[in-house]
């Protein structure tokens, strides 16, 4: 049972205009600095860090430390409702006259990641994708069904071991049978430029290994960045519903 001291402080936490503007900016699922948060907010970095730890420590949201950095999202779908409710309910409610209104605009800041187009579209990061193709593919993988993801793992549905079989996906390979596991088979990957979950592990790599056996991707020389190919937009907008952002695929 929800005590009225827990619904206060949680009241109390999306009272203050700072820390409303940072939830807000975290509704597109996206996972931010302490640094992008702050300027979004328009307060400084440490103001923004104890704000910040306020929302983790109440469960409002989720950190995730990759490298040296720290990111920050809201820690379930369940936040993202309870944001909602309050922003229908403020909509609805008229404002008092000595009240001046508060827009939120989203965090002015450079598109993170690497400033290469081309990179951000389609990476490879070790042995698996990155960038907004391995985004879509992931969550259009979870989207119907096909994946699970979770905090610190994930797990292929039956659903979605006939789809990436369909695919051609050797999943034969990617989870030996008699062999020792010797990394994890599915797990979710921060993606660096799109700040959202794409799919690594022994499944990543497979994924990776079935575009580039089919050709829907080619490695580009000397770069990390791959690019689609005019039969591989075809292929992934069918089966992931990926459509490219920018004209960094082969030309046709």
């Amino acid at each position: 049972m929800v005590t009225v001291a827990a619904f206060a402080r949680i009241a109390a936490l999306l009272g203050d205009p700072a820390r409303a503007a940072m939830l807000t900016v975290l509704m597109d699922g996206r996972a931010l600095t302490a640094a992008e948060l702050a300027r979004a907010a328009g307060v400084t970095p440490q103001t923004a860090s104890g704000h910040l730890g306020q929302l983790a420590e109440a469960g409002l949201l989720a950190v995730a430390r990759q490298g040296r950095h720290r990111y920050h999202r809201l820690a379930s779908p369940g936040v993202a409702r309870m944001l909602e409710g309050v922003m229908a309910v403020a909509a609805a409610t008229p404002a008092s006259p000595s009240i001046r209104p508060r827009s939120v605009r989203p965090p002015s800041i450079r598109p993170p990641g690497p400033r290469d187009a081309a990179l951000r579209e389609a990476r490879t990061r070790y042995d698996h994708l990155a960038g907004r193709l391995a985004v879509a593919m992931a969550e259009s993988l979870v989207a119907r069904g096909a994946v699970e993801l979770g905090e610190d793992g994930g797990v292929l549905t039956p659903a979605g071991e006939v789809f990436l079989r369909g695919l051609g996906v050797d999943l034969d390979a990617a989870r030996p049978a008699g062999r020792p596991r010797r990394r994890v088979f599915c797990r979710p990957c921060l993606d660096w430029s799109e700040r959202r979950p794409h799919i690594a592990g022994a499944l990543g790599a497979a994924l990776l290994t079935t575009c580039l056996a089919r050709g829907w991707v080619r490695r580009s020389e000397g770069s990390r960045a791959v690019a689609v190919t005019p039969g591989g937009q075809v292929a992934l907008g069918r089966a992931f519903g990926y459509r490219p952002a920018c004209a960094c695929g082969e030309a046709g």
